[in-house]
This record gives structure tokens, C-alpha cells and sequence, in this order.
């Protein structure tokens, strides 16, 4: 499973947000609606289909001792979410609160997983990548 892009969501009054339609038969087919919620570093959720966090976690339980405080970060923030019969999921109040999700949030496609950004978190975050212009690697491959 491959994610690409995707829409900015209004978060509801319950801190609920739906699946975007073009991923909902998907998830719902591959993974039974099962989702993981996590903190990412950079200061939105990552929204992972179970096998895919399953993955990522052993790679995280495999860290050294001295990697302890990450491993604490993502898999303490960790907690296991549904898509409902609405094709909802309920994102838990202290992550939404962490990464300041409150009314409008990008729902992107990062490849295997999603990430969940409040807007205005988002677009200063894309500025200040931006800003740093591209790395070497990437000079490469975008048509300038």
C-alpha cells in the first residue's frame, strides 16, 4: 500500500475525522479499518494501517538503551484506533492536543503511512523545509 497526497478534513466536535473516500475501501479491505495513531518529531500524528505499525514498532523495539527515549515517545504515544461504520476515526484528546489538531487538518499520504497536520502547523512546517532548499539528493530528481 502506497499513499500519496490528500485533502484538507474539518476534525469534528468529538475529535473524530473521516477517511478520505479513495483510502476507506482500502483500509477497510486490507486491514479491517485497524489504525495506529502516533506523535511524529515533527509535530503531527502519523496515522499507520496496523501491519505497517506492527513493522515500524519492531524496528523501534530493536533500538539500544541509549535510543530509550524514542522508543518511549513513539510507542508510549501509540494507541490503536478503528475506521467506524461512518468511516471515522476518533483521534484520542492528548495527541490531538499535542500536535494542535482543532478544526482543519491535512490528511496526507506519506508513502506507507498518513500524517495528520493541523493546517497552520503544517504550512509553517513546509516553509521552513523550503527554506532550507533542496538537499543534493533531491536536485537530482525534480525537474527545476
Amino acid at each position: 500500500m502506497v499513499f500519496r497526497g490528500g485533502p484538507v478534513l474539518t476534525l469534528d466536535g468529538k475529535g473524530r475525522i473521516t477517511v478520505p473516500a479513495r483510502w476507506r475501501e482500502l483500509l477497510m479491505a486490507q486491514v479491517n479499518g485497524q489504525l495506529v495513531v502516533a506523535k511524529n518529531p515533527d509535530g503531527c500524528l502519523s496515522l499507520y494501517p496496523l501491519p505497517v505499525w506492527e513493522q515500524f514498532e519492531s524496528s523501534v523495539l530493536a533500538l539500544t538503551t541509549e535510543d530509550e527515549a524514542w522508543r518511549r515517545f513513539f510507542i508510549g504515544s501509540a494507541t490503536e484506533v478503528e475506521v467506524d461504520s461512518a468511516s471515522r476515526v476518533l483521534i484520542p484528546p492528548e495527541l490531538r492536543s499535542w500536535a494542535g489538531l482543532e478544526r482543519e487538518v491535512k490528511f496526507m499520504g506519506v508513502g506507507g503511512h498518513f500524517e495528520l497536520w493541523d493546517m497552520a502547523r503544517h504550512d509553517a512546517h513546509e516553509a521552513e523545509v523550503l527554506a532550507k532548499g533542496r538537499p543534493a539528493a533531491l536536485r537530482s530528481l525534480v525537474v527545476q
